[in-house]
């Protein structure tokens, strides 16, 4: 159970910065103080469910599409938080690639690492 509620911990950490991130560095990139909270949770969301359906779907139809599942999965779990009103939005085809590079280059990367970092921490204090 506590693994659990790291991995969502981290999984929410890495949105929140790759939100963040994509709005700094990107001038069509939009996210209000107030959708911040829901557009985090709404992206963290969409993704952790669509990843597995997305690559149960590449894996039967396409599979030489399951080297770019992230991409994809950050692309949908992105399209979908800006339908939410008051959160993301994100202007213009380049805004779009770029915002989905960012998001999908730092959330993987936070998942990666970060449990290691932390889940590494918990095994060594259960020790």
């Amino acid at each position: 159970m506590i693994r659990l509620l790291i991995r969502t911990a981290i999984h929410l950490v890495t949105a929140a910065l790759a939100i963040l991130v994509a709005a700094l560095i990107l001038p069509d990139f939009q996210v209000s103080v107030e959708g911040f909270v829901i557009a985090v949770v709404v992206f963290a969301i969409a993704q952790g469910i669509l990843t597995p359906f997305i690559i149960n779907v590449a894996r039967k139809y396409a599979s030489a599409l399951l080297g770019g599942i992230g991409l994809v999965s950050s692309f949908v779990a992105l399209l979908i938080a800006t339908f939410f009103p008051g959160g993301i939005v994100v202007n213009g085809i380049i805004t779009w690639v770029l915002a989905t590079l960012i998001l999908w280059i730092i959330t993987a990367l936070g998942g990666w690492i970060l449990p290691l970092i932390f889940l590494k921490q918990k095994k060594a204090a259960n020790s």
